[in-house]
C-alpha cells in the first residue's frame, strides 16, 4: 500500500466502525505549502502555494435508515477516540457552534452552503488526513475543503474549486474564530499537479506556475505546534487594517513601497513594519515565479532569504529556534536554493526551494539543528506538488 491506500483504507475502517457500514464515496483535499506571499492573502495581494502529497480524506455514506430527522453525522478519526470525535446535528434549521474546532470546521461548511442556497443531503461521514496538525501546512484547510466536496458532490451540486474555497473559509472565519485569508483553501481547492499556484487573492484568479524539474520543494518541520486561534494571527490581521484604514485604501495590496515609506513618520512604528513587510512581500511573489518557473536557484536564494527576514523582523511571526534552523539550512544551500518560514508562522515548518540535489545539505543543516536541540527534533521531507481537491475513483 501507497500512503494514500492506507490513508483510505484508514478512513473506511473509521466509516465501518463508527456506523457499522461500509462508506460509498471518497473524497480528498490536500494540504499546502506556500512559497511566497505570506501574510498576503488577508491583505489581496498575490500569493504562491502549492499543493502537496499529504491530504485529507473523507468516506461518505448515506444516513442511518432509521433516521427520521435529516442529520449530518461526522467522525473525526485524528481528533480523539471514536466515542468522543463524533458529531451530530440537523439539517434545515440554524446550525450552531460545537464545543471544538473541528465539530466546526464540519458544521461551519455545512451552514455556509447553506448561506449559498445550496441544500445538503444527509449524509455520515469519517474524517482522516495526514497533514500535520499545527505544522503551517493547511491542514484545517484541507479538512475543511474535503467536507465542502463530499457534501457538494453527493449532494448533487458539482460546485467549482474557488466556491468550494469560500465555502470551507466562511467555517473557519466565522464557527472556528480564525479571521484567515483564502489562499489555503484555494490552494486546496485548485492546484494543479506539478504546479505552483498564483493566485490574486482579490478576484481569485489563478495561473498555474511549472515548478522547474531541477527544483525539489522540501519542508522542514521545526516540531514547533501553534494554535491560530490563540496566536497573535488575529492582531496581525487587525494591524494590517489599521494601516490600510490610515492609507484611505481597501487593503494593503493598493499601497506600494514609495507611498509607505512616505508616511512612516505619521504611522506607529509597529504598524509601519507590518505593513513594510506585507508591501515587500507582495513585490516578491513575481520575481520567486519566475525564478521557480526557470529554476534560477540563485535568486531563489536571496529572495527567500529576504522574506524570512521580513517575517522575523518586521512582522514578528518567527522564533530564535526557527530563525537558528533557517540559517543553518541557508548556509548549507548556498545558491542552491532558499529557505524560509512557511505558514502564519509562531511555529510550524520551513520550506526550501533547491536544486533536486541539494537535499542531503539540508538534511545535514537539520542534523546539526538537531544535535543542538534534542527536546524539539526538526525533520525534512521533499513534497510532491500535486493536483486540488477531487473525488477518489477506486479500483
Amino acid at each position: 500500500m501507497d500512503r494514500r491506500d492506507r490513508l483510505i483504507a484508514r478512513a473506511r475502517q473509521g466509516f465501518r466502525l463508527a456506523y457499522g457500514v461500509e462508506p460509498t464515496r471518497f473524497f480528498a483535499a490536500p494540504g499546502r505549502v506556500n512559497l511566497i506571499g505570506e501574510h498576503v492573502d488577508y491583505n489581496d495581494g498575490y500569493v504562491l502555494p502549492c499543493a502537496i502529497d499529504r491530504e485529507t480524506i473523507v468516506a461518505l455514506g448515506p444516513p442511518a435508515p432509521e433516521a427520521k430527522v435529516p442529520h449530518f453525522e461526522a467522525v473525526a478519526l485524528d481528533m480523539g477516540d471514536m466515542a468522543s470525535a463524533r458529531d451530530s446535528f440537523a439539517l434545515g434549521g440554524r446550525i450552531t457552534p460545537g464545543e471544538n474546532n473541528w465539530q466546526n470546521h464540519v458544521r461551519g461548511v455545512i451552514q455556509a452552503m447553506g448561506r449559498y442556497g445550496h441544500k445538503v443531503r444527509p449524509a455520515r461521514i469519517a474524517i482522516a488526513g495526514d497533514v500535520p496538525i499545527g505544522a503551517g501546512l493547511s491542514s484545517s484547510a484541507a479538512f475543511g475543503v474535503a467536507v465542502a466536496l463530499a457534501a457538494s458532490e453527493y449532494s448533487g451540486l458539482s460546485l467549482a474549486p474557488e466556491t468550494l474555497a469560500k465555502i470551507a473559509q466562511i467555517a473557519e472565519n466565522d464557527f472556528v474564530g480564525c479571521a484567515c485569508g483564502i489562499m489555503d483553501q484555494m490552494a486546496s481547492a485548485a492546484s494543479v499537479e506539478g504546479h505552483a499556484l498564483l493566485l490574486d487573492c482579490r478576484t481569485l484568479q489563478t495561473l498555474p506556475i511549472p515548478i522547474h524539474g531541477s527544483l525539489a520543494v522540501t519542508v522542514i518541520d521545526t516540531g514547533l505546534r501553534r494554535d491560530l486561534t490563540t496566536s497573535a494571527f488575529n492582531q496581525r490581521r487587525a494591524e494590517c487594517e489599521a494601516v490600510a484604514e490610515h492609507f484611505g485604501v481597501k487593503a494593503l495590496r493598493d499601497l506600494d513601497s514609495a507611498a509607505l515609506l512616505a508616511e512612516e513618520g505619521a504611522l506607529d512604528p509597529v504598524l509601519f513594519k507590518r505593513a513594510r513587510h506585507v508591501v515587500g512581500e507582495m513585490e516578491r511573489v513575481e520575481p520567486v515565479a519566475v525564478a521557480l518557473a526557470t529554476g534560477d536557484t540563485a535568486a531563489l536564494a536571496a529572495l527567500m532569504d529576504e522574506a524570512h527576514r521580513s517575517l522575523a523582523a518586521d512582522f514578528d511571526v518567527s522564533l530564535p529556534a526557527i530563525d537558528h534552523l533557517q540559517g543553518l539550512v541557508r548556509e548549507a544551500l548556498g545558491e542552491a536554493g532558499g529557505v524560509r518560514l512557511t505558514g502564519a508562522g509562531f511555529g510550524g515548518c520551513l520550506v526550501a526551494v533547491s536544486a533536486a540535489d541539494a537535499r542531503t545539505a539540508i538534511d545535514d543543516a537539520v542534523a546539526r539543528y538537531n544535535r543542538a536541540t534534542a527536546d524539539l527534533p526538526a525533520s525534512a521531507e521533499t513534497f510532491k506538488p500535486i493536483g486540488g481537491a477531487a473525488p477518489i475513483v477506486l479500483g
